[in-house]
């Protein structure tokens, strides 16, 4: 079985969180899940030649680093959300109409983003159009 056949297959799965929505990359457990599936489904007779065996193992390879490498990255965004968070404590907030604003007591961490809770109990999120004083 042809890995541009079993790539295509793959393709077509869903993501977990969306239900039916498709999603249009691979990630590194379908890829080790495809490459299973042609080791399991390789022909006897005709063997994947070595150039493309070495060839699959220097992707699978390059796969292991691009994951551990976002992996990083998420750590890396997250010490610097830290780090802002931290920093907010303290300072005077106010939202771009006006409306809101206080003290910053506590800083939640979302993945969308920093939400303060500020000394009268107002959370606010920390966006780009509010105004952050000492």
């Amino acid at each position: 079985m042809q890995l541009n056949a079993l790539m295509a297959a793959g393709a077509q799965t869903t993501t977990p969180n969306a239900g039916t929505s498709s999603r249009s990359t691979l990630g590194y457990n379908d890829f080790l899940q495809l490459l299973m599936a042609q080791m399991k489904h390789q022909d006897p007779t005709s063997p994947t030649d070595s150039t493309q065996w070495v060839s699959q193992l220097a992707t699978f390879s390059s796969v292991e680093q691009a994951v551990q490498t976002n992996n990083k990255l998420d750590q890396i965004l997250q010490n610097t959300a830290l780090t802002d968070a931290e920093a907010l404590i303290g300072r005077s907030l106010t939202s771009a109409d006006g409306s809101v604003s206080g003290v910053v007591v506590a800083v939640s961490i979302f993945s969308d983003g920093l939400v303060a809770t500020l000394d009268n109990g107002v959370r606010l999120p920390i966006t780009s159009d509010v105004t952050i004083a000492a």
